[in-house]
C-alpha cells in the first residue's frame, strides 16, 4: 500500500538535496532561496536573509516563469531554486512539483530552516535584526 514515507523516499531519490552550507554557497552563486514556511513559523523563528517568501499554496504560480503571477526572480526554467520548509519534508514535495513545471534545477534544503539555523547561517529573527552579517548570502558581487 502506498504511503507518504514511500512517496517521499522515491521523490528524494531523484533530487540532489543540499545541506545548509551547500545551499548558502549556491545562493551566493545566484540560486534562488524560496521559503515556503507558513507565517506563524516565520514569525516564531525568523527568516533567511535574501530568501523569497512564497506560501506553499502559491508556489507553482509564483515560480513558473510563464505565469503572469510569477515573482520577479522567476526569470527562466534554468534558474536554480532551493525550496525551504521548516524541517525538509514539504520542501521535497514542492521541489518535485517545480521540476514538473520545467524548473529542472529545483531542489530543496535537507533539514529545512531548522538545519540552516543550527548550522549557524544567517537568520533574521522576528525583530528584524540579522544574527550574522548577510552581505554574501544570496547577493552578487564582492
Amino acid at each position: 500500500m502506498p504511503s507518504i514515507e514511500r512517496q517521499l523516499a522515491a521523490i528524494r531519490a531523484g533530487l540532489s538535496r543540499l545541506g545548509p552550507a551547500q545551499a548558502a554557497a549556491a545562493a551566493s552563486d545566484g540560486a534562488l532561496l524560496v521559503d515556503i514556511r507558513y507565517a506563524a513559523l516565520r514569525d516564531r523563528d525568523g527568516t533567511i536573509p535574501g530568501a523569497v517568501i512564497v506560501e506553499r499554496n502559491e508556489l507553482e504560480w509564483r515560480l513558473d516563469p510563464l505565469s503572469p503571477h510569477r515573482v520577479p526572480q522567476a526569470v527562466g526554467h534554468d534558474l536554480p531554486v532551493i525550496v525551504i520548509c521548516n524541517e525538509g519534508y514539504a520542501s521535497s514535495l514542492a521541489a518535485v512539483s517545480l521540476q514538473s513545471l520545467g524548473l529542472h534545477r529545483a531542489t530543496d534544503l535537507d533539514g529545512g530552516f531548522q538545519a540552516w539555523r543550527e548550522a549557524g547561517l544567517p537568520v533574521t529573527p522576528p525583530d528584524g535584526r540579522p544574527t550574522v552579517p548577510t552581505a554574501h548570502i544570496g547577493q552578487q558581487g564582492p
